[in-house]
C-alpha cells in the first residue's frame, strides 16, 4: 500500500479484563436510572447475573429484564421483547450473553428509538440516527458483537439470516469480562473462538478499495484497510497460541482472556473491513443443516483460502507469521496458510468437510445459487466470485479437496 488508509469505529468505551462486569451499575447509572437487560433463560438463574442486578439497585438504577432471547434470533422474539418493555421506556439496554442476546439489544434499542419493523432497517445505512445507548457484556468469545456495526437475525419470511447494518448500532460501551466465559462449555468455545478467527482472517483478505473520501460515509463495511490489518492480525496471534488451550482447559483464565480480547479485535477488524465469501455460503448452509454459524463458517474457510490464494499471497504470509510459522520464505508462508487454519480448527472439533455438517451432495448448486444473494459478502471477496467460483468451493468443501489436507 503506498498510501495510507484506515477506518475505526468502535465503542465509546470498551472496558476490558476480569471483574470489569461489576462496573455496569455505575455505567447504566451515566446513562440513565432506567435499564432493560436482554439475556436468556440460562444466564438469568446464574450468580453472576443476581450480582449485576444487584450492582444496577445500589447505583440507583431501576430494573427489567428480558430473558427469552432464542439462538439465531427469530424477528419475533424482538418484537415480543419490545411490546413487553416499550412502557418501561428504558434509557439504556444491556445485552448480557452470547452473540444473540447482544443483537437482540441493538434490534430493540433501534425500535424502540425508531419504532417499524425489523425489515425496515434490513441492509446497510436504514438507520436514521441514534439509539437508545447499548451496554454489551459478551459471555462467549466470537461474535464480536460487542464492538460490532451489525446486528443479525432470523425472519420467518425469508430463507436466510438477515442483517441490520450501521454505525448507529455499535454499542455504547462494551465490558468484557473473561470471568464471564469459564462456564461456557468446550464445544461452544471451540465454535465461538472458530467464528473470530473467520472473522479475522476474513477482514485481513477483504477486497481493498479506492480510499474515497466518501467512502465510510455510503458503506459500512469498505474493505481491507491498515487499521483493520492491524486488529486482524492481533486476533489471529492470540487465537493460534490460546484458542486450543481454552478449547482443552476451559478453567485458563488466562487462555480465555487472550481469547476474549481476539474476539474483540476480530469484531473491531471485520465491522469495517467486512467479511466474504465464507460467511456469504454458510448462510444457505446453516438455514439447510441447522448447524450452528461458526462452525459453518471454520468449515469452509481453509477451502475459501485455497480459493483465494491467487489475491492473497502476502495477507496469507502475514497469517502464517502471526500462527507461529518459523519459515522465512514469503511463497512457503503463503502457501502454508491455509493448512494452518486447517489443522488448528482439526485440533479444537471443527468439522473437515461440509459432508460433516449434513450437507447432501444434491444440495451444493442451490447453496451455490444462493450464496449470490449475500452480494454485499460476494463482493467483499478478494479474488472475484461468479456462482462457477462459489460452486467450486462448495464442491471441494464436501469432498474434502484441498492443498492443505495432506500437505507438509
Amino acid at each position: 500500500m503506498t498510501d495510507l488508509f484506515g477506518i475505526m469505529r468502535t465503542p465509546r468505551a470498551v472496558l476490558f479484563g476480569n471483574g470489569q462486569r461489576h462496573a455496569l451499575g455505575r455505567v447504566a447509572a451515566a446513562l440513565g436510572r432506567r435499564a432493560l437487560i436482554c439475556t436468556d433463560e440460562r444466564f438469568a438463574g446464574t450468580p453472576e447475573m443476581a450480582g449485576l442486578l444487584a450492582a444496577l439497585e445500589s447505583a440507583g438504577v431501576r430494573v427489567q429484564v428480558f430473558d427469552r432471547t432464542q439462538p439465531d434470533l427469530p424477528v419475533e422474539g424482538v418484537y415480543e421483547c419490545v411490546a413487553a418493555h416499550r412502557a418501561f421506556q428504558p434509557d439504556t439496554i444491556v445485552g448480557l450473553g452470547g452473540g444473540s442476546c447482544l443483537d437482540m439489544a441493538k434490534l430493540v434499542s433501534l425500535l424502540l428509538a425508531h419504532g417499524g419493523e425489523a425489515a425496515d432497517y434490513y441492509g446497510e445505512y436504514k438507520v436514521p440516527g441514534p439509539t437508545i445507548p447499548v451496554i454489551a457484556l459478551p459471555t462467549t468469545s466470537g461474535t464480536g458483537s460487542e464492538v460490532t456495526p451489525v446486528a443479525v437475525l432470523a425472519d420467518s419470511a425469508r430463507d436466510l439470516k438477515v442483517g441490520v447494518s450501521s454505525p448507529h448500532l455499535i454499542p455504547h460501551t462494551a465490558i468484557c469480562d473473561p470471568e464471564l466465559t469459564l462456564t461456557c462449555p468446550r464445544g461452544l468455545t471451540a465454535i465461538a473462538g472458530a467464528d473470530a478467527l473467520t472473522h479475522a482472517i476474513e477482514a485481513l483478505t477483504a477486497v481493498r478499495r479506492s480510499p474515497d473520501p466518501d467512502i465510510a460515509q455510503t458503506r459500512v463495511f469498505v474493505g481491507k484497510n491498515a487499521f483493520s490489518d492491524q486488529q486482524a492480525l492481533i486476533a489471529i496471534r492470540a487465537l493460534a497460541s490460546h484458542l486450543p488451550r481454552a478449547v482443552e482447559d476451559g478453567s485458563d483464565l488466562h487462555a480465555r482472556g487472550q481469547v476474549m480480547a481476539a474476539a474483540l479485535a476480530a469484531g473491531l477488524a471485520f465491522g469495517v473491513a467486512g467479511t466474504a465469501a465464507a460467511h456469504a455460503i454458510q448462510y444457505p448452509i446453516g438455514a439447510l443443516t441447522h448447524t450452528a454459524h461458526g462452525a459453518g463458517v471454520a468449515t469452509l474457510m481453509p477451502y475459501v483460502m485455497d480459493f483465494n490464494a491467487p489475491a492473497c499471497a502476502d495477507d496469507y504470509a502475514d497469517i502464517s507469521r502471526a500462527m507461529g510459522d518459523p519459515e522465512t520464505d514469503p511463497g512457503r508462508l503463503a502457501a502454508n496458510a491455509p493448512r494452518h487454519v486447517y489443522e488448528l480448527f482439526a485440533r479444537i472439533g471443527i468439522p473437515a468437510t461440509l459432508e460433516g455438517l449434513g450437507v447432501r451432495a444434491d444440495q451444493l448448486d442451490w447453496i451455490a445459487g444462493q450464496s449470490l444473494l449475500a452480494a454485499r459478502l460476494v463482493t467483499n471477496n478478494p479474488r472475484p466470485l461468479d456462482q462457477a467460483g462459489i460452486a467450486a468451493i462448495v464442491a471441494a468443501a464436501h469432498a474434502g479437496r484441498g492443498s492443505f489436507r495432506d500437505a507438509r
